[in-house]
């Protein structure tokens, strides 16, 4: 059965990203439904699957890192012109596997590739 996972480094740091907002959408046409928000834990994970067993299903997805709140929280200063806010990955299950979304993000730049 397949499932849905995600990892976050703080490319910077050398760090997971602990505490950073997830928000998961399934793309229907021209709307987006929000399926989900999560925050990763001490790892840069999301403890669970985001998705998985009958709600794992093939389409079209977005998720998207809330970037710019985590690195609020790690500078004081809040710097208010941030390069990066929202990082958003659309992507699409087209089989019944694992699909496995890490990002790798600093403040100025990001990667992402399909993992397994």
């Amino acid at each position: 059965m397949g499932k849905l996972t995600t990892h976050v480094l703080n490319t910077s740091t050398g760090t997971p990203a602990s505490g950073m907002k997830i928000e998961l959408f399934k793309i229907l046409d021209d709307d987006k439904l929000l399926i989900g928000s999560w925050f990763t834990n001490k790892d840069g994970r999301i403890d669970n699957p985001i998705l998985s067993g009958s709600d794992f299903k093939l389409g079209d997805y977005e998720i998207l890192f809330h970037v710019g709140l985590y690195q609020d929280k790690l500078d004081e200063s809040k710097i208010q012109d941030r390069f990066l806010k929202i990082v958003p990955i659309h992507f699409c299950i087209n089989e019944n596997r694992h699909y496995h979304i890490p990002l790798l993000y600093s403040q100025f730049g990001y990667s992402t590739y399909r993992g397994s």
